[in-house]
């Protein structure tokens, strides 16, 4: 979720707890060797032991689609020690996929082999390779091909996105589909998409016969989410006891963003939160034409919105 679930909501959304694992937002990889930086920028977790301060463990994603520089950025990554590598098969943004990287390549199998058993070869065996994708671009047709492409390509574990590129974000998610492709696969398969409450969890469990899942949008609506699944309703997390959150992640905002945007990333949680939450929706409502941060602070955290 590009520019969205950073490494700051990455560390507010693991307090909570629930969560067993993250995987970051894409590191873009071209024609070139990136620097160090630029895999530390997008997971600071590297410099922590790949974990979150909570101790939840940080794979990191990339994004391409030459298998030479794939390799020769995931062995720079490697020697970073995160926790694992990931690989980006299901970005559907057009700049992405004009430039031959996520969804795209879910057209071509035998290309995604390579990429990933390129990847593979480059990195320590002990650090765990694991890719994501969505179930096609146009259709579902070479959905079972890309998945076991990147099962035979040497990844260890699978995200499907139970939609096509075309399909985008609609619902519904087809579930049933992460089942076929976990028929014809022996390594693990984790299912996503339109899991939004405990009964969407159960729902897409028993359709898709999988036991795990990775969560999205629905945990930045709900940030209990993962420990409801786990521990179930009463895990919830009232409005109440979101707001030392909400406080933490606004300084860590105003820590690592520029002035200019960081309304905009608390807006941009408030506008998921208000799916779950009704005080989110006065709160959104009320900072939606606000653009300093000293008067978002004190409408937020010093009116009766809190």
């Amino acid at each position: 979720m590009e520019g969205l679930l950073d490494c700051v909501l990455r560390d507010i959304l693991t307090r909570v707890g629930g969560v067993d694992l993250c995987v970051t937002e894409f590191v873009r990889v071209s024609g070139s060797q990136l620097p160090n930086r630029c895999f530390q920028r997008i997971a600071p977790e590297l410099l922590t032991g790949s974990l979150t301060p909570s101790g939840v463990p940080v794979r990191v994603q990339l994004l391409g689609s030459d298998p030479h520089f794939m390799s020769v950025n995931a062995f720079s990554l490697g020697n970073l020690n995160p926790a694992g590598i990931d690989l980006n098969f299901g970005c559907p943004a057009k700049t992405v996929n004009r430039h031959q990287g996520g969804a795209i390549l879910l057209r071509e199998p035998e290309r995604i082999h390579a990429l990933v058993q390129t990847v593979r070869k480059a990195i320590p065996h002990p650090i765990p390779l694991s890719a994501k994708m969505r179930l096609g671009y146009e259709d579902k047709s070479l959905a079972i091909a890309c998945a076991l492409a990147m099962q035979d390509g040497g990844a260890k574990e699978l995200v499907v996105h139970a939609r096509t590129k075309a399909e985008g974000y609609r619902p519904p998610a087809h579930w049933e589909w992460v089942g076929r492709i976990q028929a014809e696969l022996s390594i693990p398969v984790i299912a996503n998409g339109e899991i939004w409450t405990v009964d969407d969890y159960r729902r897409c469990v028993e359709i898709s016969g999988v036991e795990d899942v990775m969560l999205g949008r629905g945990m930045l609506a709900n940030p209990a989410l993962a420990r409801m699944i786990k521990l179930g309703e009463g895990a919830a997390l009232p409005w109440a006891g979101l707001q030392p959150l909400l406080h933490d992640f606004w300084e860590l905002v105003g820590q690592r963003t520029r002035a200019q945007t960081q309304c905009g990333r608390m807006k941009q949680w408030l506008n998921y939160l208000r799916q779950a939450y009704p005080e989110a929706e006065d709160a959104f409502q009320s900072l939606r034409r606000v653009t300093s941060p000293d008067e978002l602070e004190e409408r937020l955290f010093a009116s009766p919105i809190r």
